[in-house]
């Protein structure tokens, strides 16, 4: 082991020292995470309106700070778009990370602070090496570079107000610090590029003259890359670029459907998979041990948790429970307060807990149906607004639809496939598909991103399903009546599957 990785080595482990604190004092930790974070905001305008000052103990936050979703901050981060300051949080607040999928909006906006980018996101990617390093002594992550992709990544900057707008990824990278811009590659000037085809012919330009040691990022746009590369080098493996290749760290959507694709391009399946769950909000995550993918809950990141049961996501005034009484085993939906001034926010994500000594959990799913293999975060409120806009032009009538991703192949992308029962038909089914894509494009941010230009997503498939389809589906199921529902979005091909198997043979394609 050469000395860059000594010594780099060395650091990371003296992180595990201060972990295993955290880890081994959980409720003492999160009951001064939350102490630091009032006694921080107590003079802010919403700190004074939900007197931060007099809170003593959890039930008094309980009781005085309310459960809030966006629309209920959305006010508070309006004025920070405005130019006001001290609203939410006491430091300067220059960032906005734009993230998709509520109700009434194309995209959320969602305020980082400086303590939540340094206390948070990037404790989290030092943490991420440490833990690493720890499992796997023999790590040489530091002799090589760390190639780091996400997905087209820019920033816009407010002339009126002075700040600045992008995806976490941008935000993030804008914003690294010397010790982690030393280590990573591309450069800025490329990871920046919002062409996708140009920023992924020069990536693999660059990288592959390069000593890459892992990779970084969300599986989709890792794997087109890597699909890239193996195109143009004429190779079978990836390793035959990047022989020194030991780990990925991925993160944002689900790994599953993506490890066949990866273990066929990784020779002699060397290649490690490592686990995170960083989100637009905060970094929350990360798999600690080598046989178990579930994600150590980081304690310490500035980030104060509360959970809601499962039975109560629908509730106005949700029952919500600390983390000191969650159980292993049930769903319950994430509630955060943090150090950029989100105050007992729900993020709509769904966790299960594997493990409560210590705390370990995994990612079971959202709160709301949805499709996220892509990055795409599409819910079942822009799908119904899509459909309802294609129905109208097209003079259909829908009775049933269910949709769900068709998953890479090794040279193919993915896509949508919808199944849709008429009344009336369209009169132009190709129109309908077509209005069914712009409009979830004009809903959606993120699906935008992913369909431009074919990036990501090709376009959707529509099949007219026979009439009854659906019913036979929920008959054999034995779901006729009461409040029984078609599950409309599903990262799961499994609805599809079964009721394309109820009519043997395809039907035609729109």
């Amino acid at each position: 082991m050469g000395i860059i990785d000594s010594i780099g080595n060395l650091v990371m482990k003296n992180r595990i020292e201060d972990l295993e604190k955290c880890v081994n004092n959980p409720h003492d930790t999160q009951q001064r995470v939350l102490r630091q974070l009032l006694q921080t905001a107590e003079n802010t305008f919403y700190g004074k309106e939900h007197n931060f000052s007099g809170i003593r103990n959890y039930e008094q936050f309980k009781r005085q700070v309310p459960v809030n979703d966006y629309h209920d901050l959305f006010p508070y981060i309006e004025k920070l778009l405005k130019g006001e300051q001290n609203v939410l949080w006491p430091t300067p607040i220059k960032w906005f990370a734009k993230s998709s999928g509520t109700t009434g909006a194309k995209s959320k906006i969602i305020p980082v602070s400086t303590e939540g980018l340094e206390q948070c996101h990037y404790q989290g990617g030092r943490d991420m090496l440490a833990l690493y390093i720890n499992n796997y002594p023999d790590a040489k992550l530091f002799s090589g570079k760390n190639l780091s992709i996400g997905g087209s990544q820019e920033t816009n900057y407010n002339n009126q107000n002075g700040f600045y707008t992008g995806n976490i990824s941008a935000v993030v990278m804008k914003n690294l610090p010397f010790w982690a811009q030393f280590g990573r590659t591309p450069g800025l000037e490329i990871t920046m590029m919002t062409n996708w085809e140009e920023k992924i012919r020069k990536i693999a330009e660059i990288t592959s003259l390069q000593k890459i040691t892992s990779l970084a990022g969300s599986p989709m746009w890792m794997l087109l890359l890597l699909q890239h590369i193996i195109k143009e080098q004429k190779i079978e493996h990836i390793q035959e670029i990047w022989p020194d290749l030991e780990v990925f760290f991925h993160g944002s959507v689900s790994f599953g459907p993506y490890r066949p694709l990866y273990e066929s391009l990784d020779k002699n399946s060397s290649l490690r998979y490592l686990e995170i769950f960083n989100a637009t909000e905060g970094f929350f995550g990360l798999q600690d041990q080598k046989y178990d993918n579930s994600l150590l809950l980081m304690l310490n990141y500035g980030i104060f948790y509360e959970f809601i049961p499962e039975k109560e996501y629908s509730e106005d005034n949700p029952k919500v429970v600390p983390l000191s009484e969650v159980e292993e085993g049930k769903n319950y939906s994430m509630v955060i307060s943090t150090n950029s001034g989100l105050w007992r926010y729900k993020i709509g994500d769904t966790v299960k807990f594997t493990s409560t000594n210590p705390y370990r959990f995994v990612i079971s799913g959202r709160t709301k149906h949805c499709i996220n293999i892509f990055g795409e975060d599409l819910f079942v409120e822009h799908a119904e607004k899509a459909l309802s806009r294609a129905s109208r032009e097209t003079n259909a009538v829908m009775r049933d639809f269910t949709a769900a991703p068709f998953f890479y192949d090794r040279q193919k992308k993915g896509y949508h496939e919808w199944l849709i029962e008429f009344v009336r038909p369209p009169q132009d089914r190709q129109e309908f598909r077509e209005i069914l894509d712009r409009e979830l494009c004009n809903l959606n941010d993120d699906y935008a991103s992913k369909r431009k230009e074919d990036i990501a997503i090709e376009a959707p498939v529509v099949r007219e399903m026979p009439q009854d389809t659906f019913y036979e589906w929920l008959k054999q199921k034995n779901k006729l009546g009461g409040q029984h529902k078609i599950p409309r979005l599903s990262n799961s091909r499994e609805f599809v599957e079964e009721l394309l198997a109820i009519q043997k043979s395809l039907q035609k394609e729109i």
